[in-house]
């Protein structure tokens, strides 16, 4: 729970008596093993070009422009043999929008001048990627294949393989571009879904009418289905070790399988990973768990390009290490446990059709009673199922298990033997041994051949605490809908309150669903009162996590879910699913609270993987940039470093029960339930948790927010040095501080952010390439309102001051738009405003997220959206003009904050190390000075001796 930003996206939250949003989602059946080996990334770049512009609409940015105009949105992804785009927008704008839309798919501009610009987008777009270890996992991964296989590609695409390399070869990118587009964006090997409230037949006869124009070259649909057994190589089935960018211990454990995607009626891969992936009793996790060597276990295929397509299918098992686990991986009775597990399930699969018909009953249930997504989610699902399953499958043929077959799935179970799988053992204690580079991401590892195999592949033993899941108690059979037992409302009602607590309640009438939420937030006056103390609840909270993590993973299978949080200033619990036996979870978590305990070995896992967690928030740009403005603005809140420091300085497991026990003795409890329940049944659940707990009152009311710190009336500004060595990206956030207003200036203010994001996204992003990420934001900070501008740039190309001065640029800019936007165009602004707000709830799970929002913030004004929508219909032009001139004037409240990244050395396509931060080098922040260009800005290099003395805030709720 976050109390910054939380309302970033408020004004856009949908009210639920009006349509939802039309979508289209279109699938082109090529991706990136397509890519010409001259020019790697050409289809990714394809898919970022194709939406500049077209012969019919020629403005680069028009599509997104008119898609603001009219609450709408879109976006685009390129995979192995698959690209995807797709768009929401109002229904009114439908049509028209489609017409846009498919231009780009008949008559694309892609004009000689973007193209340049548009590298450094996808340029950014790799840089922001390189330092995730997920992607250089990929790419260390992908480089194993054999010669010539698209598998080793580098389907990223950046500034030297799009621009630098090409022109040293007098490879002209622009006729290129448009020849990939001629040759493989060709109609008969597209794939379209649309969804909007229109008839069937009218939608069919919009679609015959703009699609008919894509062209269609007849040619040979590309086709890889000949190159099998990519990994047949002498580079696989070795141990690779690799340095992290994060802190992490982890183990892969990946095997190459013959392509399973015509097995999706038995879907033996999906069925492998429940079994794999089991985390009860006598699961291959829950023996690691007990020996404090494992945090978590992940077996299975994420069913994307990269792990099935038409060549080959990965099944992978990741383990999450401790430090212990890491210091054990060679033992070999302890480690041989994965292959152990794998020979066990091959012995016992004459048990296999119990579970699989387990399996077929819960997910036939959660298909039968799901709950509608966004329609842009759905459409674009469905146009990717298009190009896989015939058509009788096209909405059930990811989601259902069909058929039990035997031979299938022993077949897949069969070819996972320790001599056909790859390991990636990933430690920043491989920091200095592992001489070798991956070429793009720069990935450092090195490679260890069949020594590894030989310790884990002889007389494997069959681990005695090894079983298969027992029959599940958590599975629903009643799916009756409870009548009321009082009126209906249209928002929650308080139906319970004591000293000790309040509960909330709405019964659904709308959705008619047999599932429920329950919401609670326990709050107490003792975590805020120190950094120690807030680090010991991270870690209550985690431990409590991981002694839950074997009783209650049952109820997960059975798709309940649940989630422990903890927030700011209480603990915030969050249940769901199948309200039959939803309160047995519910007890559940409530009773493992109630005996919360600790072992000395479990302690001091957590609080190693506590520390590793702090570390890898602190090495992102983006986040240490939030902290940092938080930390400036919000009174009394304890930033990452000072629980990194405090969390170093050392804890014991005395200190967390005695924590725990204070925690626990004095207590606010806040509930929701919405559902499926009758009011009797929800009142049982604030009665459960006091009778459990047994807390007592509060000796006086816990505030859920911070007070605020009134900035002067100048602009400051916070540059602070990022904590990873290596990464060069930056981010650079301006922020004008409002104040404590009324809901009315709230609504203004979105309206004002929202007639910015595209100007914002033209200037900064499509003509000054300044990075891959920039957008307006609405802040609500505890109350206190402003807006920023943030840009996610590199060092290596921009410094952030400049950044920072191109932002006042767009701004100035703005103003002068503003000053000569019509009324017209300012009335089709709040019109798209107030549709999104009156846009109905897909799902129940929307509207409780609103009604829950209320009531964690202590403001219950449940009706916000009808407020602000009758704000909106009073407003005018000249009062959001009027707005903008005065908080951007010279008596604004401006903060700037900058993370700045390292400036590496080498051309825009040179891999660099972004790896190798030490703990001690984020333990404290380094500030740097403002240079004279920015004229009259003050520099804050010291945050304690800045804040003090400055006047605070009220504490404020936005309420009328």
């Amino acid at each position: 729970m976050r109390s910054d930003d939380e309302d970033d996206d408020k004004g856009k939250k949908k009210k639920g008596n009006a349509e939802k949003q039309s979508a289209a989602a279109l699938c082109v059946g090529v991706g990136s093993f397509s890519d010409p080996s001259d020019l790697p990334g050409l289809a990714h770049f394809l898919e970022h070009m194709v939406f500049m512009g077209s012969e019919k609409y020629p403005s680069e940015n028009g599509f997104d422009a008119f898609l603001k105009k009219h609450g709408g949105s879109d976006n685009a992804s390129t995979d192995c043999e698959r690209t995807i785009f797709q768009f929401d927008v109002q229904r009114k704008s439908f049509k028209e929008a489609l017409d846009r839309w498919a231009q780009f798919f008949i008559c694309p501009l892609m004009i000689r001048d973007a193209i340049d610009r548009e590298v450094e987008a996808v340029d950014s777009e790799y840089q922001l990627a390189k330092p995730s270890d997920s992607h250089r996992k990929e790419m260390l991964f992908g480089s194993l294949a054999k010669p010539g296989h698209p598998m080793g590609k580098f389907c990223w695409g950046n500034a030297q393989t799009l621009k630098h390399e090409p022109k040293k070869k007098k490879i002209n990118v622009y006729k290129r571009l448009r020849a990939f587009w001629k040759k493989h964006y060709s109609a008969h090997y597209m794939t379209l879904a649309v969804q909007s409230k229109e008839k069937l037949d009218t939608l069919e006869k919009w679609v015959r009418e703009i699609f008919s124009k894509v062209p269609n070259n007849a040619l040979s649909k590309p086709d890889f289905s000949d190159m099998l057994d990519p990994f047949d190589t002498p580079a696989f089935n070795k141990l690779y070790r690799v340095v992290p960018v994060r802190k992490v211990h982890a183990l892969n454990i990946t095997w190459a399988l013959p392509p399973q995607e015509k097995y999706y009626r038995v879907k033996p891969l999906h069925y492998i990973s429940w079994l794999i992936g089991h985390e009860g009793t006598g699961s291959i996790l829950s023996v690691l768990r007990k020996k404090c060597w494992a945090l978590a276990l992940f077996g299975g295929n994420s069913e994307t390009g990269f792990d099935q397509n038409t060549t080959y299918s990965i099944f992978s098992i990741s383990i999450t290490l401790t430090d212990e686990g890491f210091h054990n991986f060679y033992e070999v009775k302890k480690i041989s446990l994965f292959f152990s597990l794998l020979s066990f399930l091959i012995c016992l699969f004459v048990h296999a059709f119990r579970i699989y018909e387990e399996i077929q009953k819960i997910e036939a249930n959660e298909f039968h009673y799901q709950e509608q997504i966004d329609p842009i989610e759905y459409a674009e699902d469905i146009c990717e199922n298009m190009q896989l399953f015939p058509k009788e499958d096209f909405l059930t043929g990811d989601q259902l298990m069909f058929e039990f077959d035997p031979e299938v799935i022993n077949g897949a179970l069969s070819l996972l033997t320790p001599e056909k799988a790859n390991l990636m053992l990933l430690s920043p204690e491989h920091e200095g041994q592992c001489p070798l580079r991956e070429k793009w991401f720069g990935t450092q590892y090195s490679v260890e051949g069949q020594e590894w195999m030989e310790r884990w592949t002889g007389n494997l033993e069959l681990n005695s605490e090894l079983t298969l899941p027992a029959e599940n108690k958590f599975i629903a059979t009643d799916f009756t809908l409870k009548p009321s037992d009082c009126p209906d409302t249209e928002f929650p009602v308080r139906i319970a309150e004591s000293d000790r607590g309040c509960l909330w309640y709405k019964k659904d009438n709308k959705f008619k669903i047999p599932k429920a939420y329950i919401r609670f937030h326990l709050i107490s006056p003792v975590i805020q009162k120190s950094a120690k103390n807030v680090v010991l609840f991270d870690l209550l909270v985690n431990i409590l996590c991981h002694n839950l993590a074997e009783p209650a993973y049952e109820a997960e299978v059975a798709q309940l879910e649940y989630k422990l949080v903890a927030g700011e200033h209480g603990l915030v619990i969050n249940v769901k699913g199948f309200n039959h036996k939803l309160p047995l979870l519910f007890h559940l978590i409530i009773d493992h609270l109630a005996d919360f305990s600790a072992s000395p070995d479990v302690f001091s896992m957590f609080a190693e993987q506590l520390k590793k967690t702090y570390f890898n928030i602190l090495i992102k740009p983006e986040k240490l940039g939030k902290d940092v403005r938080l930390l400036i603005l919000e009174h009394s809140r304890w930033s990452m470093v000072e629980k990194y420091q405090a969390l170093t300085a050392g804890l014991t497991s005395n200190e967390l029960m005695d924590f725990s026990r204070n925690l626990k003795a004095e207590l606010y409890a806040e509930g929701l339930v919405q559902g499926n329940f009758n009011s009797a049944e929800s009142e049982q659940f604030l009665q459960y948790v006091t009778e459990k707990l047994q807390f007592s009152k509060l000796p006086a009311e816990v505030p859920v927010i911070f007070r605020v710190v009134e900035l002067p009336l100048k602009h400051h500004i916070c540059k602070v040095k990022s904590l990873n060595k290596g990464d060069a990206n930056s981010e650079v956030t301006v922020y004008y501080q409002s104040g404590l207003k009324l809901l009315r200036e709230h609504t203004l203010m979105e309206l004002l952010v929202m007639h910015m994001e595209e100007p914002c996204f033209d200037f900064l992003r499509t003509k000054e390439t300044l990075g891959y990420h920039v957008y307006p934001t609405c802040r609500n900070t505890s109350g206190v309102l402003g807006f920023s501008v943030t840009v996610e740039t590199q060092a290596t190309k921009f410094n952030t001051e400049l950044v920072e001065l191109k932002i006042e640029e767009f701004l100035a800019s703005f103003e002068e738009t503003l000053n000569s936007l019509t009324k017209e165009a300012f009335n089709t602004q709040v019109t798209a405003l107030v549709k999104l707000k009156e846009c109905e709830d897909t799902h129940l799970g929307e509207e409780v997220d609103r009604n829950w929002a209320e009531v964690l913030t202590q403001q219950f004004v449940f009706d916000r959206l009808n407020r602000e929508i009758e704000a909106l219909k009073q407003m005018t032009r000249a009062e959001l003009v009027s707005w903008f001139k005065e908080h951007r004037g010279q008596n604004s409240r401006k903060l700037s904050v900058h993370g700045g990244g390292k400036k590496q050395e080498g051309e825009g396509g040179k891999a660099e190390d972004v790896s190798g931060s030490t703990y001690g080098e984020v333990s404290k922040l380094t500030f740097l000075s403002a240079s004279p260009k920015m004229a009259g800005a003050v520099a804050i290099m010291d945050i304690p001796a800045f804040i003090e003395g400055l006047p605070l805030f009220p504490y404020h709720k936005i309420l009328e």
